[in-house]
């Protein structure tokens, strides 16, 4: 087994992540589109998309390539709603208020392209404290919730909001 791979992401949290497991990387950069398609539940959405970074990753790489390609996408689901990455601080101060008091889903996807491509599929449960709106309001201007799903990140300044 290699101990080094390439992540196609742009993520931070994922770049943070394996480095606290121990395992090099190297970054690839890659776009793919995010938009979700029409009649696509949220568990193929982001299997798709972390599937997709992978693939692109792989792709862009040179043919000589022999480090496996990792990939991944999270999702938030409120109420059977996909919460995307807020666009603004309103779309993310209603993100907030949906989930205050209530459990939502976050689910997770990791794809590796290597000699054969495998994907697997977290879901968690995550409940939320009441949040007020002042409250939400700094957790927005900390820049913690930005480009983040559903506008939060309970790895980092938003566990203050888990019950």
């Amino acid at each position: 087994m290699t101990d080094q791979i390439f992540l196609a992401s742009r993520s931070p949290r994922r770049r943070e992540l394996l480095h606290q497991i121990g395992i090099r990387h190297r970054l690839v950069d890659v776009a793919v589109d995010e938009s979700i398609r029409q009649c696509e539940t949220p568990s193929a959405y982001v299997v798709r998309l972390a599937l997709a970074k992978a693939r692109a990753g792989a792709a862009k790489l040179a043919a000589g390539n022999r480090l496996p390609v990792l990939g991944a996408d999270t999702a938030v689901v409120a109420g059977g709603e996909l919460l995307g990455k807020p666009a603004d601080r309103g779309q993310a101060l209603a993100m907030l208020r949906r989930l205050s008091g209530q459990t939502h889903e976050v689910l997770t996807a990791v794809a590796l392209v290597a000699e054969q491509t495998e994907s697997r599929l977290s879901l968690s449960q995550v409940s939320f404290r009441r949040i007020d709106r002042a409250e939400a309001e700094a957790y927005w201007d900390s820049g913690d919730p930005a480009n983040k799903a559903g506008g939060n990140a309970i790895q980092g300044a938003g566990a203050i909001f888990v019950s």
